[in-house]
C-alpha cells in the first residue's frame, strides 16, 4: 500500500469525502460528482496522497453496486417487474445493439480490424450503474419516465455483460475457452469446461435457487433471526444474505449485481423488507461513495495530457453517439421531451464494466494495451462527467428546450408509503389499525415482534418487521410523505425514543402517542407530543360507568359522570405534569384536584333533568351500546 498503511488510507478517503461531498452539496453538483472530485484530488495524478492500489480499491468497492440493485430489487414488485419488460428487453436491447453497430462501423473505418471494433462496440455500449442510479435517486427522478427507462436499459445492460463476457474469447486469435470471470478477478467459476447444456442447467438452477430459497427459506430463517431481538445480527444475516447470493452468482459466470437485484425483487413483498433496507443502505452508500472516489483517482491523466485529441475526441464522440441513439429510440418508444432528454443525457457515459472488459479483452488478446489504455482513461472521464452533464441539463437545456411541466410523481406505486404509519402492532396498535382499516384508511404498520407480523400477514394485514425507532427505517417506511405516526409499542423508553428522533428528522408529522402510565405520559409531553394517550383510561372509565350502572345508576348519569371524569383528568395531567419535580406542591395539588373533581361531579349530578339524557334508558340504545 502506498502511504502510512491501511488506516492512513482510510483517513485520506475519509477526509478526502468528508470534505468534497459537502462542499459539491452546498453548490448544487450532487454527491456523486463530490466523490469523484475527491478521487481525482487524492488520487496519483492529483496530490498523490493514494498511489495504484486505487485500483485495487475500486474492484472491492464495486460490492456498493451489488447492494445498490439489491435494494432496487426490494423496491420492485415482482408485477411492477413484468410490466417492465417491454422497456427492458425492447429499449436496452436496442440501445445496447445500435450502439454497439455503430461504433463497431466507426472502428472499423478507422482502420480497426472488425474483431477489436466489435469488442470495443460491445464494451462501450454499457453505462455506468452506479453513477447513474445514484444520480437519479439523489435528485428524486427514480419514479418519472426517464427515470424507469433509465433503470430497464441499465438492467438489460448488466444481463448483456454475460453472454458479452462469453462473446470476447471467440474474437481472439487462438483458443477463446478460458474462464470469463477468472481474467476478472472472480476467480474459477464451477461451469467452467461444462458442455453448453450443462453451464446453462448450473445458471438456471442458480436463479431457481434464488427465487425458491427466497420464498421458501430466506424468511423462517430471517423469522427466527428476529426473535433473538439482537440489531446486529439481523444486519450480519442481511449481508450475510447479499455475499452469498453475489459469490453464488460468480461461481455460476453470472453477474452478481443480477442476482443480488433477483433476491431483492423476490423478497420485495416480504413483511422484513423495511428492516432489510434499513440495515443494508449505509454499507451501500459508504461502499458506493468510496467507488465514486476510486473512479475519480483511476483516471488516468498522463494519457489525457500524453494524447489529449485522442481522448478527447473518444470522450466527445462516445457520449455525443450514444445521447443520439438514446434520443432516438426515446422519441421512437414515444417518451415526452423532458423525460427523453434526461434518459439521453443520463445514460450517455460508459460504464465501469469496461474495466473489466477492456481488462479481460487484452489478457485474451483481443485488444492491445496501447489501445485500452487511452479508452479506460476516456470510459473514466465520461463517467466523471455525467452528473455535470446531467446538472446542465436540468439547469440549461431543459428550461430552455422542455416543456417546463413538472413530472407527477407516482407517490402510490411504492407500496406501504400511506398518510399514517403504526409503530407497534400490539394490543393498543391492532385497534387503532382494525379501525382505520375499516374506515377505508390504509397505514403502514411497523412491529418488532415477529411471530407477531407473521400472523397478522396470514390475516391479510400489511405489517412489517422493524424497529421503528431507526430514522433509516421510517423513511424507507414513508415517513418523509406521510401526515400522522401513531406511537403504539409496549416500552416506555422506546416510544420516547420514536418520538424524538421523528421530531428531529420529521417534524411534520403528527404524533399520536401511547402512554403507558401517567408518569409515562408525563414524560411525553416534556417531549412536546401534544396527542398523548393513557392506554388504561379509556378502559377504566368504561369498568367505572358499567360499575355505577349496575349499582342501579341512570345509563346517562353514569355516561356523563365519566365524561367528566376524562375532561378533569386530562387537564389535571398536563397542570400537575409542571408541578411534579416539587413533591410537596404537587401532592397538595392532587389533592386539590380531587376535590374539585368530587365538586365537579356532585353539582352535575343535581342539575341533570334533560329529557334528551334519559333517552340514554331507552331499550334500544341499551341493546345497541350496552
Amino acid at each position: 500500500m502506498h502511504g502510512e498503511g491501511f488506516f492512513y488510507q482510510a483517513f485520506i478517503y475519509l477526509v478526502a469525502a468528508v470534505v468534497s461531498v459537502p462542499l459539491a452539496k452546498r453548490l448544487g453538483l450532487g454527491s456523486v460528482l463530490g466523490y469523484l472530485v475527491a478521487g481525482i484530488v487524492i488520487g496519483p495524478f492529483g496530490l498523490h496522497l493514494i498511489g495504484r492500489e486505487g485500483q485495487d480499491v475500486l474492484h472491492f468497492a464495486e460490492f456498493g453496486v451489488v447492494m445498490m440493485l439489491f435494494l432496487i430489487g426490494l423496491e420492485l414488485q415482482p408485477s411492477l417487474l413484468w410490466r417492465m419488460r417491454a422497456a427492458i428487453l425492447g429499449l436496452g436491447g436496442l440501445q445496447v445493439g445500435f450502439t454497439a453497430a455503430a461504433i463497431t462501423a466507426i472502428g472499423s473505418a478507422l482502420g480497426l480490424d472488425w474483431r477489436s471494433a466489435l469488442a470495443i462496440g460491445l464494451t462501450l455500449a454499457l453505462s455506468s450503474t452506479a453513477i447513474v442510479l445514484q444520480t437519479l435517486q439523489e435528485k428524486d427522478l427514480m419514479k418519472t419516465a426517464g427515470g424507469q427507462s433509465s433503470f430497464a436499459v441499465l438492467l438489460f445492460q448488466d444481463l448483456a455483460v454475460i453472454p458479452i463476457l462469453a462473446v470476447l474469447p471467440l474474437l481472439a486469435h487462438g483458443d477463446g475457452a478460458g474462464a470469463a470471470h477468472q481474467a476478472a478477478g472472480h476467480g474459477s467459476t464451477w461451469v467452467a469446461g461444462l458442455p453448453g447444456w450443462a453451464a446453462t442447467l448450473a445458471v438456471l438452477g442458480a436463479v431457481a435457487a434464488i427465487v425458491v430459497g427466497g420464498r421458501t427459506v430466506v424468511r423462517p430463517v430471517f423469522r427466527f433471526i428476529a426473535r433473538a431481538h439482537v440489531p446486529e445480527i439481523f444486519t450480519a444475516a442481511a449481508l450475510l444474505l447479499v455475499i452469498g447470493i453475489a459469490l453464488l452468482m460468480t461461481k455460476v459466470g453470472l453477474s452478481p449485481a443480477l442476482g443480488t437485484f433477483l433476491a431483492g425483487v423476490v423478497l420485495a413483498t416480504s413483511q422484513y423488507r423495511h428492516e432489510l433496507e434499513s440495515d443494508i443502505e449505509p454499507f451501500k452508500a459508504l461502499l458506493l461513495g468510496l467507488f465514486f472516489i476510486a473512479v475519480g483517482a483511476s483516471i488516468n491523466f498522463d494519457q489525457v495530457a500524453a494524447r489529449p485529441m485522442l481522448v478527447g475526441g473518444v470522450v466527445a464522440g462516445l457520449m455525443a453517439l450514444k445521447f443520439g441513439v438514446l434520443f432516438v429510440l426515446g422519441r421512437f418508444f414515444k417518451m415526452g421531451l423532458d423525460q427523453n432528454l434526461l434518459f439521453s443525457f443520463a445514460l450517455a457515459q460508459g460504464g465501469e464494466f469496461a474495466f473489466v472488459l477492456f481488462s479481460f479483452a487484452t489478457q485474451r488478446g483481443v485488444l492491445s494495451t496501447e489501445l485500452t489504455t487511452p479508452l479506460v482513461a476516456s470510459v473514466a472521464l465520461t463517467m466523471a462527467l455525467t452528473p455535470l452533464v446531467m446538472l446542465i441539463n436540468e439547469r440549461v437545456v431543459r428550461p430552455r428546450l422542455g416543456t417546463r411541466e413538472k413530472v407527477e410523481r407516482q407517490t402510490d406505486a411504492i407500496e406501504g408509503e400511506h398518510a399514517v404509519i403504526i409503530a407497534g402492532y400490539g394490543r393498543v396498535g391492532t385497534v387503532v389499525g382494525r379501525l382505520l382499516r375499516a374506515s377505508g384508511i390504509e397505514a403502514t404498520v411497523l412491529d418488532l415482534d415477529s411471530d407477531h407480523v407473521e400472523m397478522l400477514r396470514r390475516l391479510d394485514h400489511k405489517v412489517f418487521y422493524g424497529d421503528a425507532s431507526r430514522i433509516e427505517l421510517l423513511r424507507a417506511a414513508g415517513a418523509d410523505s406521510a401526515r400522522v405516526l401513531v406511537v403504539a409499542v409496549d416500552e416506555p423508553e422506546r416510544i420516547l425514543e420514536i418520538v424524538e428522533g421523528v421530531q428531529k428528522h420529521f417534524p411534520h408529522l403528527q404524533i399520536l402517542a401511547r402512554a403507558t402510565g401517567r408518569t409515562h405520559a408525563y414524560e411525553l409531553l416534556d417531549a412536546g407530543v401534544d396527542r398523548v394517550y393513557r392506554e388504561s383510561l379509556d378502559t377504566s372509565i368504561r369498568v367505572g360507568v358499567d360499575t355505577m350502572r349496575f349499582l342501579g345508576m341512570p345509563a346517562y348519569e353514569a355516561h356523563r359522570r365519566g365524561q367528566i371524569f376524562r375532561v378533569h383528568d386530562e387537564r389535571a395531567l398536563r397542570e400537575l405534569g409542571s408541578l411534579r419535580s416539587d413533591r410537596a406542591t404537587y401532592m397538595r395539588s392532587v389533592r386539590l384536584q380531587t376535590e374539585t373533581l368530587e365538586q365537579l361531579l356532585q353539582t352535575d349530578s343535581e342539575d341533570i333533568h334533560l329529557d334528551r339524557d334519559a333517552a340514554w334508558d331507552a331499550d334500544s340504545l341499551r341493546e345497541e351500546y350496552g
